[in-house]
């Protein structure tokens, strides 16, 4: 009972909603979606020689296909495409944005790693030459080192002689 009762309330609403293409101003048919000012006047000029009973007969019409004729039997408008365009227009515009503000945390993130790195490498370099300086310096005083004792082993030396 319920299935025949909204059968019933669907077939009301599609003949409420539906146009008659034979009577139809060039202005209420490209209020149809898909159907613009060039095919408004195709569907006139045709509806002149030929007889338009239903949304289905707009197919015999060049350039008027299946999703036309569907759009003109649902009754769908032009106003409701231009929402949809405005709806993908703002997804675009998102998506846009999100993979900007990706890309831009990626590059900072690079960027970061990057100067970290620089500072690595810096800090080794300025360690190495500290060590460097560090062992060039021990060297050094061993060097002085072996020459003092050197000096004083041969003054011990030469004591020891000058006594004997």
């Amino acid at each position: 009972m319920i299935k025949k009762l909204l059968l019933l309330l669907t077939f009301t609403a599609v003949s409420l909603f539906a146009m008659n293409f034979q009577t139809a101003s060039k202005d209420e048919l490209m209020s149809i979606k898909g159907i613009g000012e060039k095919r408004a006047t195709a569907i006139i000029k045709y509806r002149k020689s030929h007889k338009l009973k239903s949304a289905t007969d707009l197919k015999a019409i060049p350039g008027i296909g299946d999703e036309i004729a569907d759009n003109a039997r649902k009754g769908l408008k032009n106003a409701d495409r231009k929402v949809s365009k405005a709806k993908k227009t703002s997804t675009r515009t998102k998506k846009t944005t999100s993979k900007a503000k990706s890309l831009k945390e990626e590059a900072s993130t690079k960027a970061k790693a990057t100067k970290s790195k620089a500072k690595e490498t810096k800090a080794k370099t300025t360690k190495k030459a500290k060590k460097s300086a560090g062992d060039k310096t021990k060297r050094a005083e061993s060097k002085t080192k072996k020459k003092k004792s050197l000096k004083k082993s041969k003054a011990k030396k030469e004591k020891k002689k000058k006594k004997n």
